[in-house]
């Protein structure tokens, strides 16, 4: 069933302790949509890039079943630039340069088969750009999920919560649920959010997982142990696609169905954080993934 991701696409100069990648593909709609190409292959893509992002990662994303009829291209302009570097514990980071170029009046028009696309994902984008697109579509959409960001809750509170009445799952972290919510306690703040008018809330804690509240129910799912991490830029849109591309082949909400849907997301963020950028994301299979599953079900199987 068919799936838009609404964001960016972008260059990332990344740097962690375990090394340094320049001009590396990234931004959240990238990262959605390869995690979300093994799950489904009817993705629409709207974004905004310069005529100095790849044409062979276009072409990379179109074998991956992902439709650019919603890609804005502008060719004499520069893509979206960030540049990054991570402490030790990998939590944490400096952002060096955030260069918007054509973000800058990023205004996204939805070609008219985006329009009743079933499962959407609308990346950390402004919250008016959010309700632009949420005003374009035909109302036939099975489920609509949402990211944002702290500044978003600085600068436009009051608009970021008229887009969260409108959606059906909000996928945000612990510190951005603390701010919305003004409660510490993630469980207070969970239930302070979904008061706004979300029916189900993803709430991620990097290393230590996420969890899931679905109507009076608490789900939580672990992060898989890794040795290495190598680049967690990303991990967070990767696993945003994993969830969706997950519902959006399964078309299941049960709650049961929300907790397989985790699980996935939470198998490809362990998969996206292993090499830089989404060089990882381009190179798995089927098997592969239902054996990074099966580690988490191992993970926490035991017996009452």
């Amino acid at each position: 069933m068919s799936l838009l991701t609404i964001g960016t696409m972008a260059f990332d100069d990344v740097e962690t302790p375990f090394g340094k990648a320049e001009k590396i593909v990234g931004g959240a709609c990238t990262y959605i949509s390869y995690a979300a190409s093994y799950f489904t292959n009817d993705i629409n893509l709207s974004a905004v890039i310069g005529g100095d992002f790849p044409k062979s990662e276009l072409e990379t994303l179109k074998q991956k079943g992902v439709n650019l009829e919603g890609l804005e291209i502008k060719e004499d302009e520069k893509s979206f630039y960030w540049s990054g570097k991570y402490h030790m514990n990998m939590n944490s980071r400096d952002t060096l340069i955030t260069d918007l170029n054509v973000l800058a009046d990023f205004n996204p028009v939805l070609p008219e088969s985006y329009k009743s696309s079933q499962y959407v994902m609308l990346g950390n984008l402004t919250p008016s750009i959010q309700a632009s697109v949420l005003d374009q579509l035909d109302g036939t959409q099975k489920l609509i999920a949402m990211d944002t960001m702290n500044f978003w809750m600085d600068v436009a509170m009051e608009d970021l919560k008229k887009v969260i009445a409108r959606v059906d799952l909000l996928i945000i972290n612990d510190e951005e649920a603390r701010q919305l919510s003004g409660e510490y306690a993630i469980v207070k703040a969970a239930r302070v959010i979904k008061d706004m008018g979300v029916k189900y809330l993803i709430i991620k804690k990097g290393e230590h997982g996420a969890l899931l509240f679905y109507d009076d129910h608490i789900f939580f799912a672990p992060a898989i142990p890794l040795a290495d991490v190598f680049d967690p830029t990303g991990a967070g849109d990767t696993f945003a696609g994993g969830v969706l591309g997950y519902l959006a082949k399964t078309k299941d909400h049960s709650y049961a169905n929300f907790k397989r849907s985790i699980i996935y997301g939470s198998a490809m963020a362990s998969f996206c954080v292993e090499k830089f950028g989404v060089e990882r994301l381009k190179e798995l299979d089927q098997e592969t993934i239902q054996a990074r599953v099966r580690e988490f079900y191992e993970l926490v199987k035991f017996e009452i």
